[in-house]
């Protein structure tokens, strides 16, 4: 019973005990059943004019991307670089495709399968197809009979068994869509140009403002002519101009970082190593009769069988393997050079074989391509023994992906001198001990500066050079030209303002950085654009320094005197005008003296580069009828970028969300 009431007069505070538990349940089952929900959220790479971009959209466009790249270049290797222009290209390609389809909706515009089709496959296809080299015939003209028959082959593969076809559909797709995106904003681009016509009072305007103008005289004080210490610039005035300007300011969230690099280098006892392995394996290399072993197990350049001629063979060899004593056998001392031991042993010479093939690639039930020369070195070895043992004419046939491609000789160069050389070469490279002794150095210069200041110090003593590196986004790529760098993007937005980083690995270099400043708010802050805006608030100083100088002066001569400056003469001003004689871009000085009238002078105009007093002379009135439609014409030429900005500026106003670095 005691326990009964104790229950009971602690019932208020259990069903809250209670209750909270509930609520926790609850929740958790919620979150558990929704995670998915949450996990694709995190999921998208980036959010465009309300459209979601999943990361396996995403990877998928790049890796259609990187398909026609291996296509269209014949490369297969794509380094840091290549691989961040695939990145950011299919990002771009995606924030246009979106904000055009924006716009095209907003106004009824679409391109009909009809359209697309045409474009494609039509009698007069779009150029982004036409300029393709893959449908090229051998004259080096394009072939639409190609394209359809690469279309045929596609739709017959309904399965997608066929590798090289899937290749060449992921292929085919990304042109159709490239023409799709062109076509639809060259459609959005002639629609902006019809509707940004210059009509009769533009025409009007642009003909009298070229036709009106005057003679003028005038006085200049350049701003750098008056010394900085006879103005004052106040807080207020730096403030009021930021305010004024603020608007140019806008900003991506950034970082600032400076860094210090300790390169990986070999040590003398890594230039020793290599030296001392040569010389203990030279006897066995002169004496072997499997030289192959004793290449391949211990040399950079391994042993092929190959085929050298004058031209493809290592310069440092090339006296050796070709001269008058060149014979089978013979041997090279060690040499040294870039950083490489390397001596040589002839295996064969004496015989001569042709430079290059001319290859044709034999298509069933299609179009044969001629392929054009190779040497032995730019082609597979299964596909250059058989090439270059043949005559002109022969037909072969080799196993390629998961089916097999007969070529043909076309035609064979010349047989040229040939050697077979054995080259037994070590580049010195930094050993592991190397490695562990520069890397404690880097730990060892972290651990004694902590902060960005003492780097700075520190570096400066030890004779490191402190690079600095400025607007870092989230989705930079790498740090200036440190290879592999990306890792310290992400830290620098990671840590704390001041902060020192752990040890980067770029490349063959160490890095140490320390981050500098945090930049995440919409606009510069006032700090980072003092500089310029102090410039341009003691130039108004300056200004009103010389109006105060000029005041009570009623002539030109006397402002002349005053300045101690010459008068000068502009022939003729027009509105038309962007330049005010020698004196380069000044607007307002032309716009008053437009303004002004005849024979009259003005009071001190503040310019871009001083402050002018000028005296108008008469009239210059060009003599030329109007005529509307030329004045439409001269207009027209300068309306013709118009659209593109137009583009741009959409791209500029959208609703973006740039998640990558989520994914970088």
């Amino acid at each position: 019973m005691a326990s009964l009431q104790r229950i009971r007069n602690h019932g208020a505070l259990l069903i809250a005990i209670v209750g909270l538990a509930m609520l926790a349940f609850i929740l958790g089952d919620f979150l558990n059943s929704g995670s998915s929900f949450f996990n694709r959220s995190r999921e998208n790479v980036g959010v465009i004019e309300g459209q979601k971009i999943h990361y396996t959209e995403y990877e998928a466009a790049k890796e259609q991307l990187t398909e026609v790249y291996k296509i269209e270049t014949g490369r297969s290797d794509f380094d840091e670089d290549l691989s961040a222009q695939i990145r950011n290209q299919v990002w771009n390609n995606f924030v246009t495709d979106y904000i055009l389809r924006a716009q095209a909706k907003e106004i009824g515009m679409d391109i009909t399968t009809d359209e697309l089709t045409e474009l494609c496959i039509g009698e007069n296809p779009h150029q982004l197809i036409r300029g393709r080299r893959v449908f090229f015939d051998e004259t080096g003209q394009f072939n639409r009979e190609s394209v359809k028959n690469l279309l045929q082959a596609i739709n017959e593969d309904e399965d997608g068994d066929n590798a090289n076809l899937k290749q060449v559909k992921t292929y085919w797709l990304f042109w159709e869509n490239a023409v799709r995106m062109s076509y639809m904003q060259e459609k959005y681009t002639n629609l902006m140009q019809h509707l940004l016509k210059a009509n009769s009072l533009d025409a009007e305007y642009a003909y009298n403002a070229r036709i009106n103008g005057v003679s003028a005289e005038y006085v200049s004080q350049p701003y750098y002519a008056v010394a900085d210490s006879l103005v004052s610039v106040k807080e207020s005035d730096i403030k009021k101009l930021y305010n004024k300007h603020k608007a140019l300011y806008k900003q991506t969230p950034n970082r600032a970082i400076e860094y210090v690099v300790f390169d990986i280098v070999p040590s003398e006892d890594d230039f020793k190593a290599a030296q001392t392995l040569l010389e203990n394996l030279q006897e066995e290399f002169r004496t072997a009769e499997d030289v192959s072993l004793v290449v391949n197990t211990n040399s950079d350049i391994m042993y092929d069988g190959r085929d050298y001629s004058a031209e493809t063979v290592p310069a440092q060899f090339k006296d050796f393997a070709f001269g008058k004593g060149a014979k089978t056998g013979n041997c090279t001392e060690i040499l040294f050079e870039n950083n490489t031991y390397a001596m040589a042993r002839i295996m064969q010479a004496g015989y001569s074989l042709p430079d290059s093939v001319e290859l044709k690639a034999i298509v069933e039930d299609g179009e044969d391509q001629e392929l054009g020369w190779f040497r032995a070195s730019d082609l597979p070895k299964n596909i250059a023994e058989p090439a270059f043992a043949g005559k002109r004419g022969t037909r072969f046939t080799v196993a390629q992906g998961m089916g097999e491609q007969t070529y043909e000789i076309l035609d064979i160069s010349a047989a040229t001198p040939k050697v077979k050389l054995a080259i037994l070469a070590r580049e010195v490279t930094p050993s592991s001990k190397t490695y562990s002794i520069i890397y404690n150095q880097a730990k060892q210069f972290i651990v004694a500066n902590s902060t960005a200041e003492a780097l700075e110090e520190s570096a400066k003593e030890a004779g490191l050079a402190v690079i600095p590196q400025y607007n870092l986004t989230a989705t930079t790529d790498k740090v200036g030209q440190l290879k592999s760098s990306r890792p310290i993007v992400r830290w620098a937005f990671e840590a704390k303002e001041g902060r020192v980083s752990d040890v980067f690995e770029c490349g063959q270099q160490f890095v140490v950085a320390a981050l500098k400043e945090v930049n995440d708010g919409e606009y510069r802050p006032l700090e980072a654009v003092r500089a310029e805006l102090t410039y341009e608030a003691t130039n108004n100083a300056k200004a009103e320094n010389i109006k105060n100088e000029l005041k009570g002066v009623e002539t030109l001569e006397a402002a002349a005197e005053k300045l101690n400056q010459p008068i000068q003469t502009v022939d003729r001003v027009s509105l038309a005008d962007s330049r005010f004689g020698n004196a380069g871009m000044e607007n307002s000085v032309i716009g008053k003296a437009l303004a002004l009238g005849e024979n009259k002078l003005s009071e001190p105009i503040q310019g871009n580069m001083g402050v002018y007093v000028i005296r108008t002379g008469g009239a210059l009135n060009l003599d030329e009828e109007f005529n509307a439609d030329t004045e439409k014409a001269q207009l027209a030429t300068r309306y013709t970028y118009l659209p593109y900005q137009a583009i741009q500026l959409a791209e500029d106003k959208a609703e973006i969300k740039d998640n990558r670095a989520n994914f970088q």
